[in-house]
């Protein structure tokens, strides 16, 4: 006889211990996945992103790093790199949980640790969720390609201005990111 796994809700994965070190859990598809902590030049890509942001967001509005997120109810927690949340949608949070949907605005930092499949069914899952943009912001390569729910992108290189419409229209410099 085959065993059967059950998939693990929000729930139970909040009761599990948090991981310390040098990996945390995501809950994707009811499992959990390890996943590496970043290392110190994701971080201040984090970091500088998250200034910027909240230089041009409005008040009561949420910019945050490694904010958690529940894109569906039962069977998924992910994690974004940067997150932008409006201030209709944050002033009705409970702080007590997990961030209930999916950011506004979603970014991730590539790391050599995630693979393009991963990448795509993550931002695949946003896009359908409720994202308004993600973003796949790449240090290497030193750019930020910009994906809407429509199914357009446009990729942002150095020495342009990348356009915040959701936050009013203000525009950053794409070399501001790259420290």
């Amino acid at each position: 006889m085959a065993a059967t796994t059950e998939l693990l809700t929000v729930d139970a994965f909040r009761k599990l211990p948090e991981a310390r070190g040098e990996f945390y859990y995501e809950l994707r598809h009811g499992e959990m996945v390890k996943v590496t902590r970043p290392r110190l030049r994701h971080l201040v890509v984090q970091r500088t992103l998250r200034q910027m942001l909240e230089g041009v967001a409005p008040a009561g509005s949420l910019v945050e790093r490694e904010l958690a997120f529940r894109p569906l109810p039962e069977h998924e927690l992910r994690v974004a790199d940067v997150a932008y949340v409006p201030p209709e949608r944050w002033r009705n949070v409970d702080l007590d949980d997990y961030f209930q949907g999916t950011p506004d605005l979603v970014i991730e930092v590539l790391p050599p640790s995630h693979t393009a499949a991963e990448l795509n069914e993550k931002e695949k899952l946003c896009l359908e969720t409720g994202a308004r943009e993600f973003w796949v912001v790449d240090p290497d390569l030193r750019q930020v390609r910009v994906s809407t729910p429509d199914g357009h992108s446009m990729t942002w290189r150095a020495g342009q201005e990348l356009p915040l419409p959701l936050l009013g229209g203000a525009r950053i410099q794409v070399d501001a990111i790259f420290v």
